[in-house]
């Protein structure tokens, strides 16, 4: 049976080729209203396929918010559908935004779900949460493993209040950041015995002072914050010293104000990704 290629180096592929940049299509209430839409399916619908139409083959990345698609029920689910088919067709990778974290069959559940290449939502890669231990994501990472796909494994959020639980150090001194970075690093490594960039990477706010320690990592690095949160390109350069190639800034509010036009979010994606080649 033929290893799939791994969702890592697909990205670092894509990175090469558009800029090292992950655009996130967010589209909440006031977002709309900016746009001139009403908060309905139909202006979610309008919202999303502008979206698609500007990024699609122009960018990376693309993260869809799963959350404001989930506030519409069953609707909004088929609009995300659509956009997931829409853009993966174009050759753009697509994470799900979706912080999906649990244990046994439901963790296994939520797998299908989001790396199946036979779901409805099927994706190039999920976000995760690790804190009910990160062997709990066990079903995600062997499924990602054995369809080439990936997942981002929150390791150093930018919110406040993480810090408190993050930074939390065991007897040996390593932070939970850290533990989580090196736990992705160890599902890694047979992946980097074979030349191969991993399928597990992790979520580094770009606005941290600090990150984990990521050399040992081989795999991708999501770093949200830049742009409206305040972090720029060279809080991403800082925070990923020595495995640059890998880190990839989400930007989307800064660029998702320039809506509704296609041209001009477009050129905006392409602008931003410029920062990131």
């Amino acid at each position: 049976m033929t290893t799939p290629l791994s969702f890592g180096d697909r990205l670092l592929a894509a990175g090469r080729t558009h800029g090292r940049l992950c655009v996130g299509i967010d589209p909440h209430k006031k977002l709309l209203e900016q746009w001139g839409l009403e908060y309905t399916v139909a202006g979610l619908q309008t919202f999303t396929n502008t979206c698609v139409e500007a990024f699609a083959g122009h960018v990376a990345l693309v993260k869809p918010q799963v959350a404001f698609y989930e506030a519409f029920g069953a609707q909004g689910y088929q609009v995300l559908e659509e956009a997931i088919t829409a853009l993966r067709a174009a050759g753009t990778l697509v994470v799900a935004d979706a912080k999906r974290g649990d244990i046994g069959s439901t963790m296994a559940g939520y797998a299908t779900a989001w790396l199946d290449p036979e779901s409805p939502l099927a994706c190039d890669a999920v976000t995760l949460s690790p804190y009910l231990g990160f062997d709990s994501l066990r079903p995600a990472l062997e499924l990602a493993d054995a369809t080439g796909t990936g997942v981002f494994v929150l390791a150093a959020t930018s919110n406040p209040e993480a810090r408190h639980l993050q930074d939390h150090r065991d007897a040996t001194g390593a932070t939970i950041s850290q533990q989580i970075v090196d736990a992705a690093a160890k599902w890694n490594a047979p992946a980097a015995n074979n030349g191969r960039i991993g399928n597990v990477g992790v979520v580094v706010g770009a606005t941290l002072a600090t990150a984990p320690t990521l050399a040992a990592l081989n795999g991708p690095v999501l770093l949200p914050g830049v742009g409206a949160q305040g972090a720029t390109s060279a809080d991403v350069a800082r925070l990923t010293t020595g495995v640059d190639e890998l880190g990839f800034a989400n930007i989307s509010r800064q660029i998702l104000g320039q809506g509704p036009n296609v041209s001009a979010l477009r050129q905006a994606c392409i602008q931003a990704s410029q920062e990131f080649a």
